[in-house]
């Protein structure tokens, strides 16, 4: 019988024990309303991850799967996207700097609410009162899917392709200090000079009156048309039960973050694929490896100015590498033999490659990511968003080095490139990758617990008090007042007990002097 008993109860400890951390089938939504096919790369292997684990997704996006997924339903907002498209001339001009962000915000973001919440599939979704237990929204610069959530009675978790952007740091209880902190869209990292913090707090200030005040007013005038009268759109921001940022603090380094912060930086990079053909034969038969440029998805490199241009070729011809450059063009000016050309190229495949010896890059977060992850130094050529920032980080960090475009020249460049290039740079540049990857759980694990969490304790909350907190409060001006005026009391009590004190003595002075 004791037997019996025992296996009995091993049988009932097996089951428990497989049943742990196991989360039941979560109908999510999913919603995606930046037309930026880069921001989408990184969502997309962290999305068919949910499907892959048994959830089932509905997702609002510009970018629909090609082939049916099973338990993934995509509402295609694409036939849109042209109005949303984004591109920019290679300048570092701090001027288009701040236009970029007034246009993002206050013509684009409400454009892409627009689009969205007239789209007969998103209506569909409040129409039929379809249940989602979780609203996963990208942050960046529309609030207008935090409406369509409250709609839908479902809680919010954020996630974003980049570092926390400076308008959202109010409403994850983020304290904000120019002098250290890391910002979006400026450089000088975590040891800004005095003019750089100078621009920071007044870009700061400026893009969050923009936000509050005119993006997110106009975004909800037009919810109101589609929802009628609800909290204000900054409200349901503080809402938010946490956000699944894309760093990593080996990259962008220690920083003071509230627990609803998840740092899941690397859960795209996808495990990389053989390369082949004319590619394959190109790098492969680099004597001594091979420099990868890309400038992304969004920066057009023909864009670049043509003196600006002869200094990269030049400084390249100086070298034995061979070079492969994503270029928006069939040829380059002298046609170098030396540089392999091609509209597009499998980034990640290449910058696996063992001859993949260097990364020439406008320090784009997906590209930097990627490039961390396989171990390859950074030549950073920073432009506009997140990239001063990333650039920073990518010099802090030990992974690479940036040049500024007023400071390219073919002699500036060169000296960076042999930088990274020499044996004990590319070293470290390892070191810094093994960091990278040596973590207690791998980042798409940490970002679906995190996501299966929010949406089994839908009632708690991670927001941390701050947000809550008065200005005067934080500040503790109410304190510093009624200490003041303790002070001034004080003071005054002082002095007019002194006074009276010695009232008796100067008035008997005065009368024997009478006398």
């Amino acid at each position: 019988m004791s037997v019996v008993t025992t296996l009995i109860k091993i049988s009932i400890l097996l089951s428990l024990s497989n049943n742990i951390g196991k989360v039941q089938t979560l109908n999510i939504l999913g919603v995606f309303p930046a037309s930026i096919k880069s921001h989408f790369f990184v969502f997309e292997p962290f999305l068919k991850e949910l499907v892959n684990r048994g959830h089932n997704l509905t997702v609002i996006s510009y970018y629909p799967q090609k082939e049916p997924l099973k338990n993934y339903n995509d509402i295609d907002l694409s036939q849109n996207a042209q109005a949303l498209e984004l591109s920019h001339p290679i300048t570092d001009s701090l001027f288009m700097t701040v236009m970029s962000m007034t246009v993002g915000h206050i013509v684009v973001a409400p454009l892409s609410c627009r689009i969205m919440l007239d789209d007969e599939n998103v209506q569909n979704l409040w129409e039929s009162e379809t249940r989602f237990d979780l609203v996963i929204v990208e942050q960046f610069n529309s609030d207008c899917a935090l409406a369509l959530a409250h709609r839908l009675k479902a809680p919010v978790i954020g996630i974003s392709s980049h570092m926390i952007l400076p308008w959202h740091y109010d409403r994850y209880g983020i304290i904000y200090n120019p002098s250290f902190s890391l910002f979006d869209f400026m450089e000088g990292g975590t040891k800004p000079t005095f003019l750089q913090r100078l621009k920071r707090s007044f870009l700061y200030h400026y893009v969050n009156i923009v936000n509050r005040y005119i993006t997110q007013r106009l975004e909800y005038s037009i919810v109101q048309e589609y929802f009628g009268n609800l909290p204000p759109l900054h409200e349901l921001g503080s809402d938010i039960k946490l956000i699944l940022v894309y760093q990593n603090f080996i990259f962008t380094g220690s920083s003071i973050l509230p627990p609803n912060i998840i740092e899941v930086g690397g859960y795209h990079v996808k495990k990389p694929k053989e390369l082949s053909g004319e590619l394959l034969k190109f790098i492969e038969d680099s004597e001594h490896g091979v420099i990868y440029i890309s400038f992304g998805t969004i920066l057009k490199p023909s864009s670049i100015k043509p003196e600006k241009l002869k200094s990269i070729i030049e400084a390249l011809e100086e070298l034995p590498q061979r070079v492969v450059w994503k270029w928006n063009k069939r040829t380059l000016p002298g046609n170098p033999k030396n540089i392999y050309l091609s509209k597009w190229l499998p980034q990640n495949d290449i910058l696996a490659h063992p001859k993949t010896v260097a990364f020439f890059s406008h320090c784009g977060l997906l590209g930097t990511t990627e490039a961390i992850s396989h171990g390859v130094p950074i030549i950073g050529l920073p432009i506009f968003g997140d990239q001063p920032a990333n650039a920073a980080a990518i010099e802090e960090s030990g992974l690479g080095v940036k040049i500024t475009l007023n400071l390219l020249n073919k002699d500036n460049l060169l000296k960076k490139l042999r930088t990274v290039l020499h044996s004990e740079f590319r070293e470290n540049v390892k070191r810094v990758s093994a960091m990278w990857h040596d973590r207690p759980i791998r980042a798409m694990d940490s970002a679906i617990f995190w996501t299966e969490y929010a949406a089994k304790y839908q009632n708690i909350s991670l927001r941390p008090p701050i947000v809550d907190v008065p200005l005067y409060q934080y500040l503790c001006l109410d304190i510093i007042f009624t200490f003041t005026c303790f002070l001034i009391f004080f003071i005054l009590f002082i002095k007019f007990s002194v006074l009276f004190l010695m009232f008796p003595f100067s008035n008997q002075t005065y009368n024997k002097k009478l006398k």
